[in-house]
């Protein structure tokens, strides 16, 4: 065989062996660290770390968590951790730690204390979640947190140092104080608590027009808007008192009627737990009642339950006239007369309703002494773009009962105006013959409907001329709605008008301006005055 030969042979075994060899592929370490111990895989051609991980058995809990995403594919020298996580919760309880209320009272003793009630403490439920990496505590979470008994706080009654001057009171003025009755008659110095429960309802807070009796509602729960109960004090005259309990629960608007002596007209509403708390039923009944034990002699429904105008959830106002046969009513889109025969109030004004989902606004309603006038609160025409129910211009308006004419007496007053005539005048020597009407007026009519907007007491005639400030001076802080400013009251002459001034009674006269503070405890509310 010649040498040229040999070396072709050989070059053709050599090609088919290389054929006849499987190609090897460079071999991929990754390095596995889990549940404390390392370990090293050799791979040939890449995967996923997911399927790496089944590969070498390693199950993952919902919360593990791998140091390289699942849907990564290995390469030489990637280290995989997994990282084992648990989760743990608890729940711890705390005391909830209660306070001390002092609140003064006008009948301690200046410096004297006296302890209304125990405090107790109350307790919170606190849950945590708390993470557990690789045996190692994380910084727990709070997760829930729960009032499981609410704090009592303890109460302390103590007499306020500030001592007044006694000022002469022109009859019967009842008012409410700490949420209790209390009463002076003939002279501030006389003033004294009727009750001392703690409970009465603001809603309801009315003399008879003797100044004998007084109906108020009491708070049963506070589980809901609307959970009262009427009562009755047949005689604030006497040294002690009883008040009884009256039939009507659930009530909304409670009154006496004038011209009908133990008359009591009343709405009720059904109490909810949703907001505001109640739904009108928007009925009005009569309880004639034995003035001695307050026992029912007649109850007679006026007008039925039923829907009545726009947002009748929140319910109808009634107010009665002087002689008690006609009553007014208001709506959320107007006021008028109440049609009984027909079940209908009859709208003398109407105008846009103000409120929301939760809300709805109810003027207040004001008999002249003859019973021909109504004096209210208008909701006003858009003073820009905005939308009708949006504008924030009220008017004092007044109307006749039959709706041949009306007229806004007093431009842009405020939301809370609340406009009342004074009581008629008998006596020849009175510097107000002709009868005038009172109404606060905003300090800024533009931002009136905020509980905290400023207002300040106006006299005028009664159409609307004259207007003068008779409280407070411009250099104080007006009066403002959630301090109970528009609950202000007449005296039976016609004189002066009581009100609620930051948290106290006073009484200020109307010909001269001079107002006295009756109460210094801070808690005063709801003015009634009788003769």
């Amino acid at each position: 065989m010649s040498i040229k030969r040999f070396l072709i042979l050989t070059f053709a075994m050599l090609f088919l062996a290389s054929c006849n060899t499987p190609e090897q592929q460079p071999s991929i370490l990754v390095s596995l660290v889990a549940d404390g111990v390392e370990r090293t895989y050799s791979y040939n051609y890449p995967v996923t770390v997911e399927q790496f991980l089944a590969d070498a058995e390693i199950e993952l809990s919902e919360l593990d968590r791998p140091s390289v995403p699942l849907f990564t594919q290995i390469t030489d020298g990637m280290r995989v951790t997994i990282v084992r996580v648990r989760e743990e919760t608890y729940c711890e309880r705390t005391v909830i730690a209660y306070s001390v209320q002092r609140i003064p009272d006008e009948r301690q003793a200046p410096g004297a204390e006296f302890l209304g009630s125990s405090g107790q403490n109350g307790e919170r439920e606190v849950c945590y979640r708390v993470r557990i990496e690789d045996g190692v505590r994380l910084e727990p979470q709070e997760i829930n947190s729960t009032v499981v008994t609410e704090p009592q706080n303890e109460i302390v009654y103590f007499g306020p140092s500030q001592q007044l001057d006694p000022v002469a009171v022109n009859g019967t003025l009842a008012y409410v104080s700490n949420n209790n009755v209390w009463i002076m008659r003939g002279s501030s110095a006389t003033k004294r608590p009727l009750t001392n429960t703690g409970d009465v309802d603001q809603r309801i807070f009315s003399l008879s027009p003797n100044g004998r009796q007084l109906i108020f509602a009491r708070t049963v729960s506070t589980e809901n808007g609307l959970d009262n109960e009427l009562w009755y004090i047949p005689d604030t005259s006497l040294d002690s008192v009883t008040p009884i309990a009256l039939l009507p629960t659930d009530l909304l608007y409670a009154d006496w009627v004038p011209g009908s002596d133990n008359t009591i007209s009343y709405s009720t509403a059904e109490g909810r737990d949703v907001a505001p708390g109640w739904r009108a039923n928007n009925d009005l009944w009569l309880m004639r009642i034995e003035p001695d034990t307050g026992e029912p002699l007649d109850i007679r429904e006026v007008v039925t339950e039923s829907i009545r105008g726009l947002y009748d959830w929140w319910g109808t106002r009634f107010q009665w006239s002087p002689d008690g046969t006609k009553v007014a009513c208001a709506q959320a889109d107007g006021i008028g007369i109440l049609d009984v025969e027909t079940n209908e109030c009859v709208l003398l004004i109407t105008y846009a309703t103000f409120g929301s989902g939760e809300y709805s606004w109810r003027s207040t309603l004001s008999w002249s002494p003859d019973g021909n006038l109504l004096l209210t609160t208008v909701h006003g025409a858009p003073v820009g773009n905005e939308p009708a129910v949006n504008s924030p211009a009220f008017h004092v308006a007044t109307t006749d009962t039959f709706g041949d004419f009306q007229a806004a007496i007093v431009e842009n007053a405020g939301i809370w105006s609340s406009p009342r005539y004074s009581p008629l005048i008998t006596s020849p020597d009175s510097p107000y013959p002709a009868g005038y009407l009172a109404y606060l007026r905003a300090r800024d009519w533009n931002n009136s409907i905020n509980d905290r907007a400023e207002y300040d007491l106006i006299v005028a005639d009664r159409d609307g001329s004259n207007a003068r400030v008779v409280f407070p001076t411009p250099e104080q802080q007006g009066m403002t709605a959630d301090g109970f400013a528009q609950d202000f009251v007449w005296s039976p002459d016609g004189t002066q008008i009581a009100l609620i001034y930051q948290g106290n009674l006073w009484i200020v006269n109307v010909e001269t301006g001079i107002a006295h503070q009756l109460t210094v405890d801070g808690a005063a509310s709801k003015p009634a005055w009788a003769r």
